[in-house]
């Protein structure tokens, strides 16, 4: 097919992303109904908890040596320092854990130490493996092996939640997706082991302390609100915020996958000096992204009590109001999201740091303050507030490098299709009304069906790139 390597690789990835994120919706449809919002939170603050030990196993040494791999010089010897790296690391996360396991109530009179500390290594050979890949800009191999991840993930976790092993069937199933992604993985693997010496293992360094601390300031967007919710409140209202946060996520599909395809290609494109490349995909990418975002953004806060209510059930519908704020979230994460990592991949990683430094501190003080007074609304306004400022910092540490656009047209245009398709929406809950899961698929589906049939009136510019697109693959269904 006659598509453009940024093309194909950002199809494979999107649906990959699709498949895994309709696997993971799925999945927790069924966890929130069989195990209800306290298993889910105490299963979260496990995730939330592996996620802070993974960092320091990590050190931010993986985004360094992707950098690094990416530029094309010296990789097998950029992999290797990276491997001996993390196995020190890995070393010190699980000491460390060890050392303050006994003051996390979560892991205290159960399995779950045992769990934690397998999930570590275990992860660690996984990101052995997806960081080859990753650096070599084997995306849709990569997510292929995700979503393989995913799918073994939730086949255990169905079969031994099935079996009655709660919790700890879900934490099983999360090590055995990496597991069996880590093998496959191997089979792609272009790099291998070969001698490295001092300086490889300083120009990762140099690279690495950066990374590693926007990294621990992104998991303060990620986990902070998850950990100081449980701290604050109880395991059951973690549950509640996390599926809110997890069902949000359906509006950041194509941020994503527009981040794993596009990071190793602007890495090379600023090694080059390419920076119109840099400028005009940045630009694209943000209306492919809000494509999604916006008509999701809208719809769900039309109908979100009754998709917690028929989703997850009753006990999770307490979580509308937080689910509203973390849509608005997640519209600033996408432009927080692609200004940072491009901030990484043009070897600007102190930049990047002190932009999501300052806001991780910000989030973790407004979580503090309004967790107690507002409960999971108030770290839904935290999220949403430390967000937006994160990306204004990001536009501000970028606009001089960069000429960064945003194609207003494009955006309004998807606005009117929003507020066209939402008018449809309302209407017709006046009319038939939602009373079951049926009539709320047809809601969401029939919405979704007007939403881009006047997007694709309206807007001759994605009209003619996504005619261009489906021609390639010799699909001819818009006309010009």
């Amino acid at each position: 097919m006659a598509i453009n390597p940024v093309q194909r690789q950002s199809l494979l990835t999107f649906g990959s992303i699709v498949a895994v994120t309709a696997i993971g919706f799925i999945s927790t449809f069924y966890f929130a109904h069989y195990l209800g919002p306290a298993i889910l939170g105490t299963f979260f603050l496990f995730l939330a908890y592996y996620g802070i030990f993974d960092l320091i196993s990590d050190g931010g040494f993986s985004g360094a040596a992707v950098k690094r791999i990416s530029e094309g010089r010296l990789q097998s010897e950029y992999y290797t320092a990276y491997f001996i790296l993390r196995l020190v690391l890995l070393c010190f996360s699980v000491a460390v854990f060890v050392l303050i396991s006994p003051y996390i109530s979560e892991f205290n009179g159960n399995d779950l130490f045992s769990w934690f500390i397998l999930a570590l290594v275990v992860g660690t050979f996984y990101n052995f493996t997806t960081t080859n890949l990753f650096g070599t800009a084997q995306v849709g191999v990569m997510q292929t092996t995700t979503l393989f991840n995913t799918i073994v993930k939730t086949l255990v976790q169905i079969l031994a939640v099935f079996l009655g092993f709660g919790i700890g069937g879900l934490v099983a199933g999360f090590i055995a997706g990496m597991i069996a992604a880590a093998i496959l993985n191997m089979k792609f693997l272009q790099l291998s082991l070969s001698r490295c010496n001092r300086s490889h293992i300083e120009s990762l360094l140099s690279f690495s302390v950066w990374t590693f601390l926007s990294s621990g300031g992104f998991l303060s967007f990620t986990y902070a609100d998850t950990i100081l919710i449980g701290y604050l409140m109880s395991e059951t209202d973690v549950g509640i915020y996390r599926v809110a946060f997890q069902l949000t996520s359906v509006s950041s599909f194509m941020v994503i996958a527009l981040h794993n395809v596009l990071y190793p290609r602007i890495s090379r494109w600023h090694s080059e000096k390419k920076i119109s490349l840099i400028e005009y995909s940045l630009s694209r990418s943000f209306t492919y992204s809000l494509l999604l975002a916006i008509p999701v953004t809208a719809g769900g806060a039309i109908l979100a009590d009754k998709l917690l209510y028929f989703l997850y059930g009753a006990s999770f519908v307490p979580g509308a109001t937080v689910f509203i704020i973390l849509l608005f979230m997640q519209i600033a994460n996408i432009f927080m999201f692609l200004q940072t990592s491009c901030l990484n991949a043009m070897d600007r990683p102190r930049i990047s740091f002190y932009v999501t430094a300052t806001s991780a501190i910000l989030n973790i003080v407004l979580n503090i303050l309004l967790i107690p007074d507002f409960g999971i609304a108030g770290a839904g306004l935290a999220s949403l507030v430390t967000m937006s400022v994160n990306a204004v910092l990001a536009y501000l540490a970028l606009k001089s490098s960069l000429h960064i656009r945003i194609d207003a047209g494009s955006v309004m245009n998807m606005i009117i299709s929003a507020i066209i398709m939402s008018a449809f929406v309302i209407g017709y809950m006046y009319v038939i009304s939602i009373r079951d899961f049926i009539s709320l698929g047809l809601s969401i589906g029939i919405g979704a069906i007007i939403y881009f049939l006047v997007l694709l009136l309206i807007d001759k510019t994605i009209r003619s790139e996504l005619k261009e697109l489906l021609d390639t693959m010799n699909i001819p269904l818009i006309p010009g």
